[in-house]
């Protein structure tokens, strides 16, 4: 018998909320999907403060979902996905960009698809308004993926289900600017150590144009503190004003650096280099990749106008800044994504824990196919630990509760080859392979397994 009935709750439309969605459906549950971000009564949008739009899956920084190299951390997560199913990343596939090695996105399409598959999914029901309390009387499971944004009703809300009040950390975006408006006379096009297409501008630095642009980054105001700021920044999304007072040659080292970027018309490597990535097919506009920032507009304008090529710019948007919380996961979910003490509710997204949007869709795949699997009675093991979305789970479950902060995927997370390999193996890459061999097998054997349990389920039935 049942112990949950099959309706799901879930609660945020951004990416792991409608990546859950569309999951739990394709799985025979029926689905209610909340979103706040919504027409007001005389048209008006009500927005977050750092959404634009009240689009599903809208993509308020980057547009990439990083790298498409084989074997690297990021590839494999992608490669899990797909063999589960993943309809977000079949979708950022179909709206794709040149972007080199990277995994990039019409963002304006990319939610235009989203929409689509969930309006054409008669299992989802879709309600917009904002969501306050997680009491639904017991008849339902619930997904939390209300994203770093989540109301100040249902922070509290869950502050006080959680007993421990929230972490906070602060996501920055970067700014955009007009492709017509670039003097391509001044830059050019490539990708680091030619691999992949060359689908990024380069606006080349010499040394002295460099000190130019670092004395006025260090120096610039920055934006207005709101109430609710305190300055807890990420560590890999950090303000690009903050990264450049740590040292006048980090950022020659970080989202400036030009090595393997050499410029095709001197035959020479910049001393530092702003990199420019398309924001749609239409390349009609590019984002300053690692250029988000907390700076007044005004200061910014004077700033990016010193970037080789954009002196005459036009930004379509300037940095902003906006609050990220999360919960103290390893606190208070399993290994399942449930909480410990209430297992009728699911948290995905970035209020788990994890950073990206990869691995926000990854953990909203991840709370659908577990949801689902409670609903529908059936047993489901968790994702092995070799695997990439195990490894990702594993660390936001499991990490030290004392010192715990949002993760991105990557190879520290995911179970090392055994220490006789390891000396065995010297070339990096090569490691780096057979990990991504042993999970990917470990994930399809579990994969395989949960598919067969319910097909058999479903002939008992």
């Amino acid at each position: 018998m049942n112990s949950f009935p099959k309706k799901i709750r879930v609660i945020g439309g951004g990416l792991a909320g409608p990546e859950a969605a569309l999951t739990a459906a394709s799985l025979g549950c029926e689905v209610e999907l909340y979103e706040m971000r919504r027409e007001g009564p005389s048209g008006e949008p009500i927005l977050t403060p750092a959404h634009q739009t009240t689009e599903f899956g809208e993509l308020v920084c980057s547009n990439s979902l990083k790298s498409e190299s084989p074997n690297t951390a990021p590839w494999l997560l992608k490669q899990e996905m797909r063999r589960a199913g993943s309809r977000l990343i079949a979708l950022a596939d179909a709206t794709a960009v040149p972007a080199g090695h990277a995994l990039a996105v019409d963002r304006v399409e990319f939610s235009r698809r989203i929409a689509e598959a969930i309006a054409a999914e008669p299992r989802i029901k879709v309600i917009r308004e904002e969501v306050k309390t997680l009491d639904f009387g017991g008849d339902a499971l619930t997904i939390v993926a209300s994203g770093p944004l989540t109301s100040d009703a249902l922070s509290a809300e869950i502050a006080q289900l959680t007993g421990a009040e929230h972490l906070a950390f602060y996501d920055s975006i970067s700014p955009i600017v007009d492709a017509e408006t670039i003097d391509m006379d001044r830059v050019y096009f490539a990708a680091r150590w030619d691999k992949g297409t060359a689908d990024y501008i380069n606006c080349p630095m010499t040394r002295e144009e460099y000190e130019v642009f670092l004395n006025a980054l260090t120096t610039a105001e920055a934006a207005e503190a709101k109430e609710w700021e305190k300055a807890e920044y990420f560590e890999g999304c950090l303000p690009i004003e903050i990264l450049a007072r740590r040292g006048p040659d980090t950022l020659r080292f970080g989202p400036m650096k030009p090595v393997g970027l050499r410029d095709p018309r001197t035959g020479k490597t910049p001393w530092a280099v702003v990199q420019l990535r398309k924001e749609n097919l239409r390349a009609d506009s590019y984002n300053l990749v690692g250029f988000q920032n907390h700076l007044k507009y005004g200061e910014q304008a004077k700033v990016l106008h010193l970037i080789p090529g954009l002196e005459n710019a036009k930004f379509l948007r300037y940095g902003q800044i906006h609050r990220n919380t999360y919960i103290n996961s390893p606190s208070v979910l399993d290994d399942r994504l449930r909480m410990k003490e209430h297992p009728s509710i699911f948290f995905a997204g970035q209020i788990s824990g994890v950073e990206g949007y990869t691995e926000s869709i990854a953990s909203g795949l991840l709370a659908g196919i577990y949801a689902a699997a409670a609903a529908n009675d059936e047993e489901l093991a968790a994702v092995p630990r070799q695997t990439a979305l195990g490894s990702l789970v594993n660390y936001i479950t499991q990490a030290d509760p004392k010192h715990f902060q949002p993760a991105n995927i990557t190879f520290d997370l995911l179970v090392p080859l055994e220490e006789e390999t390891r000396r065995k193996v010297r070339d990096k890459k090569e490691r780096h392979r057979m990990v991504c061999e042993r999970a990917l097998a470990a994930f399809d054997d579990w994969w395989t397994a949960y598919q067969l349990g319910r097909n058999s389920s479903r002939v008992g039935v």
